[in-house]
């Protein structure tokens, strides 16, 4: 019987450098599930999720040409608990649905990433056999998203890593830790976890 494919997950807060680690990986020939991107792509194609989405949020969630309203659900969302949560209960579960058919298409590989912001808020977590963190300062990773992303304002961008989780509980429920802070070397990093997962499928 051949070895189980591991599930892997990868997570860290925003501006930790997750996408830059999975390009590493990607190299190495593992395959990688962009959760927030296919997330979005869902809320775009899935009929059923996008009439969840307007009868939750009403037909504005989605402009005359049918493409989702990102501002407007955002600024719905952003200040709203009760609000945030109701759509994420719309989408997480389309999510887990479209990881897991993806999965069974690569149940030969030795293991497989899942790249996600929410690993461990979302709960999804639960599904892996292992996950990665990304760790970097909070002004490192404060100055990276304002330089990447133009149209936020600083006090947005501490919002969000406010909602996240924080880096000490993220560093302690992982299996493993990248130091992408700058000081230190990140594919000998990369190249020393990809070598334990490997070994790990063949036990």
């Amino acid at each position: 019987m051949p070895p189980k494919s591991l599930l892997v997950g990868i997570t860290g807060g925003i501006g930790s450098g997750k996408s830059f680690l999975c390009k590493i990986f990607e190299v190495l020939g593992i395959d990688v599930y962009y959760a927030d991107q296919r997330a979005k792509w869902l809320q775009q194609n899935s009929a059923d999720l996008v009439t969840q989405i307007k009868l939750a949020f009403g037909e504005e969630s989605y402009d005359s040409k049918g493409c989702l309203n990102r501002i407007f659900l955002a600024r719905e969302v952003f200040s709203n608990s009760k609000k945030l949560k109701l759509l994420n209960q719309l989408v997480h579960p389309k999510v887990a649905e479209d990881y897991a058919h993806w999965t069974k298409q690569r149940s030969t590989k030795p293991y497989t990433l899942k790249e996600a912001a929410l690993l461990y808020e979302s709960g999804s977590y639960r599904q892996l056999d292992y996950v990665i963190n990304v760790d970097a300062g909070r002004n490192t990773r404060l100055q990276r998203v304002l330089a990447r992303d133009v149209h936020r304002t600083k006090e947005q961008v501490e919002a969000i890593m406010d909602k996240q989780l924080s880096d000490k509980e993220r560093r302690r429920l992982a299996d493993f830790t990248v130091d992408n802070d700058g000081s230190v070397l990140v594919v000998p990093q990369v190249l020393s976890i990809h070598q334990q997962l490997l070994q790990k499928v063949t036990l």
